[in-house]
């Protein structure tokens, strides 16, 4: 197998180059289960982990592989080979982690699209909808929209729900789909192109595994019986790469339960262009959009040219942004405070 079946391009060959050392290789991480991996070269598959040099000089939980980063690795005959460096990531999918900790949590990486997945019946949400696309634009990554289980409404249902998406703002690609008619499926299988890598993201239960199974054609991933409300049950536990027989690659994630918005300002302007083109024509430069005089985004929403919702989903997610951006950049000032402290106290007593 080339290493460009597995999705390298020339741009991250070129920064390869110059990043390889003696007796080291390029890989795809396709696994991480704690401080394991499973990467792909260009021979074969095996197990890797970092060397102590790359923990002990890596800051950031951040550095560290996640599922579909290329990395240096040096092989080992027998057990276990070192992984001594990460490459630049092309694209990225990531998270505040969950619980209180201001820190970020790296999902996937190098992915080219990212099919974010809302059923028709009881998980269709707009509002939720718009964190997926802020983080998926975020990390330089092409949303597509998929609307599983359409089985469960009418053909006029469906459309209706594909205007209101379109309608609070939606500017990505929306595709219906059933697994168990097969409505739109071939549109859908016809989506994905050899050599590129794309990752399903969705709440728990609306169908990731059992669209992948039906791209693998084997139940490879394991799933469960739909519940008499139309809801899934959650079976993903973690987060790998699949190569499909047509050579593209896809990651299914587990559903998740909390997607919180940590330093998504580029992914932010991307999603709601509507509203940052309101705010060019605001008074002040500076303007929040919340009580400012000569607001434009205001004006729009007092005379019906902003939907309410799609407002106040812009300001929740502007407002978590800002919050945790301040918490994360606080921590990150007290983490370096106390490294320096440490390193003083250190010196102190070797004198």
């Amino acid at each position: 197998m080339e290493l460009q079946d597995l999705g390298l391009t020339d741009g991250l060959l070129e920064q390869a180059e110059g990043m390889l050392q003696p007796r080291q290789e390029l890989a795809r991480v396709l696994a991480v289960d704690r401080k394991v991996c499973w990467v792909r070269g260009a021979e074969e598959e095996f197990q890797a982990e970092v060397s102590g040099r790359f923990h002990f000089e890596t800051e950031s939980s951040m550095d560290f592989p996640c599922v579909g980063d290329w990395v240096c690795i040096e092989p080992a005959s027998a057990g276990t080979a070192m992984i001594h460096a990460v490459l630049p990531r092309a694209s990225f999918l990531q998270r505040k982690r969950p619980g209180k900790a201001i820190t970020f949590q790296m999902i996937a990486a190098n992915i080219d699209v990212a099919f974010v997945v809302q059923s028709c019946h009881y998980d269709f949400n707009p509002r939720r909808l718009d964190r997926y696309l802020v983080a998926c634009r975020n990390g330089g990554i092409e949303p597509v929209v998929l609307l599983s289980k359409s089985d469960l409404f009418s053909a006029e249902e469906v459309e209706d729900l594909i205007a209101d998406l379109k309608g609070a703002g939606v500017h990505a690609q929306i595709l219906p789909l059933s697994n168990q008619t097969g409505e739109g499926v071939e549109a859908f299988h016809a989506l994905l192109e050899p050599k590129r890598t794309y990752c399903f993201v969705g709440s728990s239960g609306v169908g990731k595994s059992t669209l992948i199974n039906g791209l693998l054609g084997d139940p490879v991933l394991e799933t469960q019986e739909v519940s008499g409300t139309g809801e899934g049950t959650h079976t993903t536990t973690r987060r790998e790469i699949l190569l499909l027989e047509s050579g593209a690659m896809v990651i299914d994630t587990p559903g998740m339960r909390e997607l919180g918005l940590v330093g998504v300002s580029e992914g932010m302007d991307e999603t709601f262009q509507d509203i940052q083109a309101l705010a060019q024509e605001c008074r002040f430069s500076n303007c929040t959009h919340t009580q400012e005089p000569g607001c434009a985004v205001l004006a729009a929403l007092e005379s019906g040219e902003l939907d309410p919702d799609r407002y106040h989903s812009y300001c929740k997610l502007m407002k978590e942004n800002d919050h945790y951006n301040r918490s994360y950049v606080e921590k990150r000032r007290k983490d370096r405070d106390f490294g320096k402290h440490v390193k003083s106290v250190m010196k102190h007593k070797r004198k």
